[in-house]
């Protein structure tokens, strides 16, 4: 008992070290996808008219955000847009609504690395797109609110009307004290040059993202004529220290690199992580931790504990200044059990409200000129997100994002390559559509995205009713077992992708078995018939098994691969 207790003890130190490597990989991953596709994203800001459509403007806050992995590097392009004329408030909005949803794809990413065991996965899936549902959800109802009345744009000027706003300082950057003394050995960039492209500073085009030379503050002493001595800072420029300050690679081949290496890195402290928990986190303690995090307060105070969960979500989001990584880091504890996805939602519910204030705080220490527009820019996406909560969250019905975070964990633990389809289609394909869409005009967009709403909240709607109380439906829509496989359910796909994995396999499995003749035994007459007779009298049984989710196929004879 001792030892457990010890050995216990001794993997907390580890246990905080993956985690300190995990949020660091986070942070070289957003630097990564900022060097691969920065100036890409830089040049979707520049074309105005299109951002003056709300839904243009949305998609591409989306696209940005994915781009850049950093909802903070979208949003202070918005700002310098809208500072410098270039964009109004009330075509920011959508682009904020974007970056929301953008910047939430980090946690799905990391729910992957969790699809080695089915349940987790489950769990730790549903836990992640919990948030996703919740900005979808959100958008849908909001951005035409928005576009009608433009009530958020009006709150928004009238709080920044009513206040004398002066620059201050910068806020606290906490999490970034602990980390970046081992981030900035590794990259720095200069995001001003994505902001330049964004504003038209062609001259910016050809400049690399990757910083050269750093401003450094030293201590300057001076010692006057009456012996008194004088200490003030001096700001001078000195050669940066990260390790491609000197590389002749473009800066999309630092970016490629550093994002396989971080990934790398992130999937490996992910693994790690979930394994010490795992470890850490069993019988009696586990049922402890669950009971204390997962249990409401006594009635009548029951109702109180999802919004002390959303008041932790916030301050814990204000630390770690940044919602991915606090998402990102209680996903594994969703996959394991430990915190459950009712609790998980007001968490991630509160990460969101924590990052708006992070936000507004950099607003305020925003220079003279770019004060108002970077506060009322910070308070949009503040107020956005608070009306988000109040319509999916206060009533317990309400809360759809639940069940339909749970609907796609289920989907995705039975079909597997169901997660990386989500990820494309939210994030990549449909965006990308909406947008092309948009470049024909609004109205070509709502002829075609509204019959689809429609269509797809009545299809929700029949199957909860077939659920439910099929008995109100006529008997045609009672079951969809009338229409062709493929409509109604994924096992087609999946029957197509297991035969596509299965090639692949055999097809591999053949070049790595395929030998010479020169490399095989060469047996005399009376040695071949010596070693066949015993095979045919013992001639085994061929076990075939097929198993549909991983497409696993293998042939043995009595447990044993075959080598002939």
């Amino acid at each position: 008992m001792g030892k457990q207790i010890f050995l216990n003890i001794c993997k907390i130190p580890l246990l905080l070290l993956f985690l300190y490597m995990f949020i660091c990989s986070l942070d070289i991953l957003s630097s990564a996808f900022q060097l691969a596709g920065g100036k890409v994203a830089g040049d979707i800001f520049k074309d105005n008219a299109v951002l003056s459509n709300p839904v243009a403007g949305l998609v591409v806050g989306i696209l940005v955000t994915v781009l850049v992995q950093s909802s903070s590097t979208s949003t202070s392009i918005v700002v310098s847009l809208v500072s410098s004329g270039l964009l109004d408030v009330g075509s920011a909005i959508p682009i904020i609504m974007g970056s929301n949803i953008g910047t939430s794809v980090t946690n799905t990413i990391v729910a992957l690395m969790q699809a080695g065991e089915r349940e987790q996965f489950k769990r730790a899936f549903a836990g992640a797109t919990v948030h996703d549902c919740f900005n979808w959800l959100s958008v849908l109802v909001l951005l035409p609110l928005e576009a009608i009345t433009g009530m958020m744009r009006l709150t928004s000027e009238v709080v920044v009307e009513s206040f004398n706003i002066v620059t201050g300082e910068n806020g606290p950057e906490l999490l970034k004290v602990i980390t970046e003394p081992l981030t900035k050995r590794i990259i720095q960039l200069d995001k001003t040059v994505i902001v330049g492209i964004a504003t038209g500073q062609e001259v910016l085009r050809n400049k690399s993202l990757i910083k050269v030379w750093c401003q450094t503050w030293i201590l300057v002493s001076n010692i006057s004529v009456c012996l008194q001595m004088k200490i003030f800072h001096v700001l001078t420029l000195s050669k940066c220290t990260h390790l491609f300050v000197e590389t002749e690679l473009s800066d999309l081949a630092v970016g490629l690199i550093l994002l396989a290496s971080s990934l790398l890195v992130l999937c490996t402290c992910l693994l790690l992580l979930v394994k010490f928990l795992n470890s850490l986190l069993q019988g009696q303690v586990a049922k402890a931790i669950q009971k204390i995090i997962n249990t409401d307060f006594p009635f009548p105070f029951g109702w109180l504990t999802g919004y002390l969960a959303i008041l932790v979500g916030a301050g814990m989001t204000f630390v770690v200044q940044s919602s991915s990584v606090f998402t990102s880091a209680i996903t594994p504890l969703i996959g394991i059990g430990v915190i459950s996805i009712e609790r998980a939602y007001p968490l991630t519910l509160g990460s969101n409200i924590g990052t708006t204030a992070t936000a507004i705080l950099a607003a305020l220490a925003s220079p003279g000129d770019k004060l108002a527009a970077a506060f009322q820019v910070a308070l949009c996406h503040f107020i956005f997100n608070v009306l988000g909560i109040l319509l999916w969250y206060p009533v317990p019905l309400s809360r759809l994002p639940i069940r339909m975070a749970r609907f796609l964990g289920e989907r995705t633990a039975k079909y597997r390559w169901f997660a990386v389809l989500y990820l494309i289609l939210c994030f990549l394909l449909l965006p990308s559509i909406v947008f092309a869409l948009s470049m024909a005009g609004w109205q070509v967009v709502v002829s075609i995205c509204v019959p689809c709403v429609a269509v797809l909240l009545c299809i929700v709607v029949v199957n909860r009713l077939q659920l439910q109380k099929p008995h109100l439906l006529p008997w045609w829509l009672q079951t969809w077992d009338h229409l062709p496989l493929w409509m109604h359910s994924l096992k087609p796909m999946d029957k197509i992708i297991t035969r596509v994995t299965l090639c692949c396999r055999e097809t591999r499995n053949n070049d790595q078995r395929r030998t010479s003749p020169e490399d095989l035994p060469q047996l005399t007459e009376c040695e071949a018939e010596k070693n066949l007779v015993p095979l045919a009298q013992n001639s085994p049984a061929l076990i075939y098994s097929f198993e549909t989710e991983t497409g696993a196929v293998f042939d043995s004879l009595n447990g044993k691969s075959s080598r002939l």
